[in-house]
């Protein structure tokens, strides 16, 4: 697994993932921006998109040639996170594991802290 900072993982299985879509969409300048809103069943909600732009202050992590990008505001939530990317029989999702979420909702992408 690579890191750009010890403070936010992004697993090899999602980087995997990330570079597939990225070459499905035919867009070798999108990045993965993950990021923490207000709302769902818990209070917070992560979120997951492609952007082309890195802001200033956005933190960056890299993994087999693509990049995950997380803004200021989303990082405190995120510190010690792992963005992985899972198949199950339930389906296929990127996922946070976050240890500074104190209770999380059936849904899997609710927490509160």
């Amino acid at each position: 697994m690579a890191e750009a900072t010890p403070s936010i993982t992004f697993t090899d299985n999602a980087a995997k993932k990330v570079k597939q879509l990225i070459e499905d969409e035919g867009n070798q300048n999108l990045n993965l921006r993950v990021y923490v809103t207000g709302g769902g069943c818990s209070g917070f909600q992560y979120g997951f998109d492609f952007d082309e732009n890195i802001q200033d202050g956005d933190t960056q992590v890299e993994n087999s040639g693509v990049k995950m990008v997380i803004d200021p505001m989303s990082l405190q939530y995120l510190l010690g996170a792992e963005v992985d990317y899972k198949e199950s029989l339930e389906g296929s999702m990127f996922v946070v594991v976050n240890p500074n979420a104190t209770t999380t909702c059936g849904c899997g992408s609710s927490f509160s802290i």
